[in-house]
């Protein structure tokens, strides 16, 4: 999932191409934007349910995600050659989300619990995805994988000088922070999008009034 986390968020965006599709499209990716930043805010505030609130609404948007790509695949939406990749991505997503989802439900003990696990994880996986593409991003990747060791440098050593608790409180900041950062480019993909759907509409092509008789054949000699 890691190599095809852009898909999961991208997927659905690359393929409008008409003004009518962005239309549709860019108020919805705005909103997902602006409200990944505004999870990520709340949830750093709210100290009592910030976690799960977090997990919650990954778990939700991985779960929605995931069912979106699994029905595109089986409608034919995304083409053939790559509705075995949108299959694989949706019902990891699918999965991934719902398991998610359970965590934030039963506790905020567990749900920080997951996020203390998961921050490293989930950061050391996408440093690797990006490591194999190269070019541009494979000095993301790099600068990725740097990133993620300090962070579980700082989990590991605040968990063992100060608790697991706490350490737990920083994994969802960071988390937090991710969530934050991933909701830029999907507020700046809505304002491509909207930059397409201000676009006018191609107009179709007028047909010569001497189209199909002597005229056009040169045969009219006025």
């Amino acid at each position: 999932m890691a190599n095809g986390g852009t898909g999961i968020l991208t997927a659905g965006t690359s393929g409008v191409a008409t003004p009518e599709e962005a239309r549709r499209a860019w108020p919805q990716w705005l909103a997902l934007g602006i409200g990944a930043i505004g999870v990520a805010v709340v949830s750093v505030l709210w100290d009592a349910a910030g976690a799960r609130l977090l997990l919650g609404a990954v778990g939700l948007f991985l779960a929605v995600r995931g069912a979106l790509l699994l029905r595109g695949a089986r409608s034919g939406v995304v083409g053939r050659a790559l509705a075995g990749r949108a299959r694989s991505l949706g019902a990891g997503a699918l999965v991934v989300g719902a398991a998610a989802l359970v965590a934030a439900a039963s506790s905020g003990v567990l749900a920080a619990r997951v996020l203390l696990v998961a921050v490293p994880l989930v950061l050391l996986a996408a440093a690797v995805g990006l490591l194999g593409r190269g070019g541009v991003s494979r000095r993301g990747g790099q600068a990725l994988g740097v990133w993620t060791v300090l962070v579980t440098a700082l989990l590991v050593m605040t968990g063992v000088a100060q608790s697991w608790a706490r350490a737990a409180d920083v994994a969802t900041v960071v988390a937090a922070l991710a969530v934050a950062v991933l909701g830029v480019p999907l507020i700046l993909a809505s304002v491509g999008l909207r930059r397409v759907a201000a676009e006018p509409a191609p107009t179709a092509a007028v047909p010569s009034p001497c189209a199909g008789c002597a005229c056009s054949a040169g045969g009219c000699g006025a």
